[in-house]
């Protein structure tokens, strides 16, 4: 193997451990009067596949039940935390998302074997900044 073969072999692990974050539905800038940002609690609908087969795995549009979290300490899976930041009310996303930035080595449970690549639709329903409770 010479050295060029080496660097190319190089960057394709790279890449292939980054988030990629495709907008399915983008929101009109005039419409977008707030962003997400870190602290913020959002309301999200979600459907999660794996990447080799397309299996969902969990999905809150099925249940009809969106997802509150806050986003950016931690209380998702790091490409959710990165992937869904400055995202606007109504927009649509497709993250997906290496095993380093979901549940690496480790899987979650039956459902999510051990270094899976995830894809994940995403709508934001509705963002509260911690200063709008005020």
């Amino acid at each position: 193997m010479n050295f060029r073969t080496l660097a190319v072999l190089a960057l394709t692990v790279v890449a292939s451990a980054e988030l990629q974050i495709g907008v399915l539905h983008r929101v009109p800038p005039e419409e977008c009067t707030k962003k997400t940002a870190p602290g913020d609690q959002v309301k999200m609908h979600y459907t999660g596949r794996l990447f080799d087969t397309q299996e969902v795995f969990d999905s809150s549009v099925e249940r009809d039940q969106p997802l509150k979290f806050v986003l950016g300490v931690g209380h998702v899976i790091k490409g959710w935390d990165q992937g869904l930041m400055d995202m606007c009310v109504g927009e649509k996303r497709r993250l997906t998302i290496p095993p380093e930035l979901a549940y690496g080595k480790r899987g979650a449970g039956a459902v999510i074997p051990p270094d899976a690549t995830l894809v994940f639709d995403t709508e934001l329903l509705e963002i509260v900044s911690p200063h709008d409770e005020l």
